[in-house]
């Protein structure tokens, strides 16, 4: 598995998002066997980050990763977990309390990461950060990021954060470069921010034809593997599919180690 640096961290290239685990935006306990089974697989495989939220499933999503956590025999220490304050949270004092209920869901002392799930203009950043920032002091949250922030909301949190952003979470594939395009991924690449993407393997995008079916058959590679090297082969940028098929979750971790040429990634841009 290949690692990104930032901020002194090792951070694996692909994690395992968590997104319909659980449930979708509710809830569903007809879920439940599946996604522990899905978790469970990929604590087996190596996966060591994970990427979950506090809107996931009603918060069920977290316990799930929490009781799949603490039947495997991996050490804490060995693990990455992320979770993310959904918008209406964003005052100080929900800021903090969010963070707290995610914790007793996960069963954890602590995240290593946290972040603001979405911006929300309608309540000021100002007041967001100084929960995020009292939430760091106390070693509840260990590193602080952003998600869906645009250039200018990337560059105030940065301002206001008193630790330093560790990542703004996008879309990012193959077929979805907006974040690319609109100069926030140069800029994280320029100020050692990473980029984690998410939703990297659109299905309606991901075709055996022109530049990735190409270099998938000359690297003998799925498609779904090319896109995720594609990601990994770029500086500062990491990726979180999620997939319950256990050979899935193999390609996906696999193709982290796969580190395409410069004329490859031409041909796939």
């Amino acid at each position: 598995m290949r690692f990104e640096e930032a901020k002194g961290l090792r951070i694996p290239k692909v994690g395992f998002g968590t997104w319909s685990i659980g449930g979708d935006s509710l809830a569903d306990h007809r879920r439940d066997q599946a996604s522990l089974a899905a978790l469970r697989s990929a604590l087996d495989i190596g996966y060591r980050h994970f990427d979950t939220a506090e809107s996931y499933a009603d918060g069920h999503c977290e316990q799930l990763l929490g009781q799949a956590i603490r039947d495997s025999d991996v050490n804490r220490e060995d693990l990455f977990i992320t979770s993310k304050v959904k918008p209406e949270n964003l005052t100080t004092q929900r800021t903090r309390e969010a963070c707290e209920k995610s914790l007793r869901r996960l069963g954890l002392e602590y995240l290593d990461l946290y972040l603001i799930h979405w911006p929300n203009r309608a309540l000021r950043l100002e007041d967001t950060f100084q929960g995020l920032n009292q939430l760091v002091r106390e070693r509840k949250v260990h590193h602080l990021g952003v998600s869906n922030f645009d250039l200018e909301m990337l560059k105030r949190a940065m301002s206001l954060s008193e630790s330093p952003i560790l990542t703004n979470q996008v879309p990012y594939s193959v077929m979805e470069r907006t974040y690319a395009e609109n100069g926030v991924l140069e800029y994280c690449q320029a100020h050692d921010v990473l980029l984690t993407a998410y939703s990297p393997l659109e299905q309606k995008g991901l075709r055996m034809g022109r530049g990735l079916g190409k270099v998938a058959q000359a690297r003998s590679l799925t498609v779904h593997q090319t896109a995720i090297a594609w990601l990994c082969s770029q500086d500062r940028v990491i990726t979180i599919p999620m997939s319950g098929d256990p050979q899935h979750q193999r390609d996906n971790i696999a193709a982290a180690d796969v580190v395409l040429t410069a004329s490859e990634l031409a041909e796939i841009a």
